[in-house]
């Protein structure tokens, strides 16, 4: 069957990108973290990773806005993965702010409760706003 992958296991693309947002509020440090494709048993744990090193790389004050915009999925791992950098910045003085998530993913934030946590916004301007009100 030519149509058969030979066994191979296809990795779901994910991508992050984290850029230094301006604040006007000295105590704030704001970064934009942007992904896209999809977060999924085979490459969670190393993204995972790239988020605690921006979280340990800053002692207070650092709120990250999470813009799901190209996210297509996120397993439920990602979702404790959240939880818990939430709670790391919390101890921080810091949080996290959520812009853009599509309906299926906001759906799934909703249901296991994440949005009682963090802010789901629909744009970043509205999640930089928020953060330095």
């Amino acid at each position: 069957n030519p149509c058969s992958l030979n066994g191979v296991i296809s990795m779901a693309q994910i991508t992050i990108t984290a850029e230094d947002v301006a604040s006007s509020v000295p105590d704030k440090k704001i970064k934009l973290i942007k992904f896209a494709g999809q977060l999924d048993e085979s490459n969670v744990d190393e993204k995972a990773k790239e988020i605690y090193d921006i979280i340990n790389a800053t002692p207070q004050g650092l709120f990250l806005i999470f813009d799901f915009e190209k996210l297509e999925y996120m397993n439920s791992k990602s979702i404790g993965y959240l939880t818990d950098w939430y709670s790391k910045l919390s101890e921080k003085k810091g949080g996290i702010l959520i812009a853009n998530a599509r309906p299926n993913i906001t759906d799934i934030l909703q249901v296991v409760g994440i949005t009682q946590l963090i802010p789901c916004v629909g744009s970043v301007d509205e999640a930089k706003l928020a953060v330095m009100k």
